[in-house]
């Protein structure tokens, strides 16, 4: 019997890419980025770390609730996948200092991650982006799910990334939450009918 190759990747195959990928960022080297001119020296490094994830993982959301918004067709498809970010974004916050300062704003420890029903977010602006992103929704679902599909991607590597200099315990929900994303990533560039 001849060998084939699997239908899709297995989870140690996307694994072993999202930690090669993290390896190359590390021999190509990164920038900090705009974050890292505004961080204060003075703040512990895993409290700067969290509050980043957040961000980033808020910004995420936006993205998840953009495109429901803008393709009300996918919104079902998006529902578990937008709540699984809500959960990383609520289980970084609520796990940072005990004084609830691991991250500011609304949606910080004790808060809501953000709204509970995709449609709750903010509507998309004039060309398709959603207020406060610079992003637009790509007009075809299809592209749409790519896009998604990338961002997932992108801060999932950045995840991995970020894991070499990250304490114990936020090493490990790092590598958890990234690990998800790079599963998202997969599920929404794969067929929806395909079996899990």
């Amino acid at each position: 019997m001849p060998w084939t190759l699997p239908s899709r990747p297995s989870r140690r195959s996307l694994l072993a890419g999202a930690a090669g990928a993290a390896g190359a960022a590390l021999l190509t080297g990164c920038s900090g980025g705009p974050d890292a001119a505004q961080t204060d020296p003075a703040l512990p490094l895993e409290r700067r770390m969290r509050a980043s994830a957040v961000r980033e993982s808020r910004r995420l959301l936006e993205r998840y609730d953009a495109t429901a918004a803008a393709h009300p067709a996918l919104a079902a498809r998006l529902a578990p996948l937008r709540a699984a970010v809500a959960a990383h974004t609520s289980a970084l916050a609520s796990s940072g200092a005990a004084d609830g300062s691991a991250a500011s704003g609304p949606g910080a420890a004790g808060g809501s991650a953000a709204p509970s029903a995709p449609g709750a977010a903010p509507a998309p602006g004039p060309g398709g982006s959603p207020a406060g992103s610079g992003e637009p929704v790509p007009p075809k679902p299809e592209e749409a799910l790519a896009a998604l599909a990338d961002a997932e991607r992108s801060l999932a590597e950045s995840r991995t990334v970020a894991l070499a200099g990250a304490p114990g315990e936020l090493a490990r929900l790092l590598a958890s939450v990234a690990a998800c994303g790079a599963v998202h990533a997969y599920l929404l560039t794969s067929n929806p009918g395909a079996a899990s």
